[in-house]
């Protein structure tokens, strides 16, 4: 997301132009290509026509007005030759030539940490994946994917090594997104065969573009495989032009807000117009507790200072709270924030004071220092996730607080139990290390230089002066938070628990210093409480909540066949007594909750319909609500009789809904004094089809 820009300026043309090559695709590539060429079996039968070909084509607008077919159709009269002929010598070269091209794309932009998803940059990853995997396989070599873009490592690293540094990276990458993939193609080609079957249905004889749009977004099917399924189905499928180019924009403007350089500044309701920037003493000593300052205005519950220890919620980490003292009262510091003109202003409760009046600041110590250990451990975890899991993990948002904070990261998995505990033992570690905590200011380009891009974990900072923070050989980012000393001061270390976020993002949530103290002796008491009830000593806890388990898993199995064969007896009971009208047999019960529960029904329900598939069953089971049961069995859905429908009613009826499919439905309310009237409406619709 760093480096790799699309300038589209197109200087290969030079070395085209400068080699006299074939295409530009042999100017650039050379022996690669020729490798690729041969994995495909793929061959140029007239360089001559190749020649032509590639000349004549930089002559045909790529305008969007003009389609696919009639820029073919230009290239083949202009080189008098038959389209279709053209086409059918042409293609597999155009595609290896694209899957050339396309590689060596992933391969950059892999190597940067892009991570493949549904958002922004990891979009046009997955995008760029699909495309290649969709050419390869109508090259009959999809399963040679990791291997071409080894080969592009191999060649391009000469020149730009990091590629190799990043080649187990890149390729673990791409063999997840291909898994992925191969996944959701078994998947969706059952979900497309459905929605041609539907389309039919509705007297259609096309897929709507955005049905096309939807599965290729929602479900990772492309046009071309969509295409091949309504084939086999008699269906055809007109792809439009340039349908990548519009997912993908759609995906980027949709998924991405406006560029900033800097937090969004909201309106804090006074007026800073004309004041000068207030001086941050929190950034010329970070264990400053308390200081002195001068009232410059007042409005409202809005305090402005001069100077403030005060840190305003910024960079993901919350305001400072504390008191100001003047005259001889205290007012409580319940948050501060930042306006324009880096003014800081003080939310007060309680006495206000006058402008121009000298104030004593009071820095709430236990929540900042809570804060400064937290947002240090949040960059000693990052540094631990990337040396676990690799460089491809960025930070993609993080916020910090006093008891928990969480860091979201780059990456194509969810993250295993070993993962998390090795990420814990290095933070821990790099805790243990004491390392010194170096805070400094730096010109931008100076910074970028010596520490590369990766300064920008949170985003990118403004100003032509960033501020670094340097945590040891651990960690480097430009951050304008608070820190510890060192990394000792941090403490404990606890990963509380991930999360999975989003496609292609991890969420740790961790807590640190006396709070990572206080979860780990939470935890602790729970497993001596469970060992105390299992009456084990702690360390052999997990054997015996194994043992319990199994027990407890054994009896579940034992009491549903108890449940199966009760409601068969119970089914049995309920057919005797069956009223039949027009060949089908209704069974209606309202049944009491010490009776049977709701899931008892279920299975009494089924169980019925097994035994007579002529049967509707309508089972009611009344407590502090009402809940009815309907299922219809295979004979009686042949004559129309929908579950869902009677179930709608029965609903309406007690007061509630109800919905399901037309074998078997649920509903409920709250009007218990009505089953038997809903009930009776059910029969009465029942009677009315059958004709009773």
């Amino acid at each position: 997301p760093i480096r790799t820009v699309d300038t589209g300026y197109g200087i290969e043309r030079f070395t085209w132009l400068s080699h006299g090559s074939a295409s530009c695709f042999h100017a650039v590539y050379g022996e690669l290509l020729d490798k690729i060429m041969g994995l495909a079996g793929v061959s140029i039968p007239d360089k001559k026509l190749l020649e032509e070909f590639a000349r004549v084509s930089g002559l045909i607008s790529i305008s969007k007005s003009v389609s696919r077919a009639e820029n073919w159709r230009r290239i083949a009269y202009r080189l008098g030759i038959d389209s279709d002929e053209l086409q059918r010598i042409m293609n597999p070269i155009v595609d290896v030539f694209a899957v050339t091209d396309h590689t060596k794309c992933l391969a950059f932009m892999l190597a940067e940490g892009v991570v493949p998803s549904n958002v922004e940059e990891g979009y046009l990853t997955r995008l760029i994946i699909r495309r290649t995997y969709r050419l390869l396989r109508n090259l009959n070599i999809e399963n040679l994917m990791p291997d071409i873009v080894d080969m592009q490592i191999a060649y391009w690293s000469r020149d730009f090594p990091h590629l190799m540094d990043m080649r187990s990276e890149i390729l673990d990458l791409l063999r997840i997104e291909i898994e992925k993939y191969e996944q959701t193609l078994k998947r969706g080609r059952d979900l497309v065969r459905r929605l041609i079957r539907d389309v039919r249905s509705r007297g259609e004889s096309e897929i709507p573009i955005s049905k096309l749009v939807e599965l290729y977004d929602s479900h990772g099917m492309t046009p071309e495989v969509v295409s091949e399924v309504a084939a086999s189905e008699g269906l055809t499928i007109n792809v439009p032009e340039g349908f990548y180019s519009f997912v993908a924009e759609r995906h980027i403007s949709s998924s991405r807000a406006p560029f900033k350089m800097a937090e969004e500044i909201e309106d804090l309701g006074i007026d800073v117009s004309g004041l000068p920037e207030t001086k941050p003493l929190y950034y010329e000593d970070q264990y400053m507790r308390e200081f002195k300052a001068k009232v410059l205005k007042v409005s409202g519950s809005r305090v402005i200072l001069d100077r403030t220890a005060f840190y305003p919620e910024g960079g993901g980490q919350p305001a400072d709270h504390g008191f100001l003292e003047f005259n001889g009262v205290r007012a409580r510091v319940y948050d501060v924030k930042k306006a324009p003109g880096n003014v800081i202003v003080h939310f007060v409760e309680g006495a206000i004071p006058r402008e121009g009046c000298e104030v004593r600041g009071v820095i709430d110590w236990d929540r900042r220092i809570s804060l400064m250990r937290h947002h240090t451990a949040t960059h000693l975890v990052m540094g631990a996730a990337r040396r676990v899991l690799g460089e491809h993990v960025w930070q993609a948002g993080a916020q910090k607080d006093v008891e928990a904070s969480r860091l979201d990261i780059t990456h194509p998995k969810r993250l295993s139990r070993e993962e998390i505990a090795r990420i814990e033992e290095l933070a821990n570690e790099a805790a243990m290390r004491n390392m010194p905590v170096e805070i400094f200011w730096m010109p931008r380009e100076e910074a970028e230089r010596k520490y590369g891009f990766r300064l920008y974990q949170g985003g990118v900072v403004p100003g032509r002066e960033i501020r670094v923070v340097k945590t040891g050989d651990w960690e480097v980012e430009a951050c304008g938070g608070t820190h510890c000393r060192s990394t000792g001061e941090v403490g404990l270390i606890k990963i509380v628990r991930t999360e999975r976020i989003q496609d292609g993002v991890e969420r740790i949530i961790f807590s640190a210093g006396l709070p990572a103290l206080k979860r780990t002796q939470e935890a602790e008491a729970k497993i001596l409480r469970a060992a105390e009830l299992l009456e084990v000593p702690i360390e052999k806890f997990d054997v015996a909540l194994e043992r319990v388990v199994g027990e407890w898993r054994n009896l579940r199995k034992e009491r549903d066949r108890l449940m199966e064969r009760i409601a068969g007896v119970m089914a049995e009971q309920y057919i005797s007594s069956a009223q039949e009208v027009g060949g089908i047999k209704v069974i209606s019960r309202i049944v009491k909750s010490r009776e049977a529960d709701v899931d008892l029904l279920i299975k009494v329900s089924n169980e019925i319909v097994k035994m007579s598939p002529n049967a509707i069953a309508l089972l009611i089971r009344i407590n502090g609500d009402a809940r009815a049961i309907v299922r219809v069995g295979s004979e009686a859905l042949k004559l129309g009789f929908n579950a869902a429908e009677i179930a709608r009613k029965i609903g309406l009826i007690l007061g509630g809904g109800g919905s399901g499919k037309p074998d078997f439905a649920q509903a409920g309310g709250v009007r218990v004094e009505a089953a038997h009237k809903a009930l009776e409406e059910a029969k009465s619709i029942i009677y009315g089809i059958a004709g009773g």
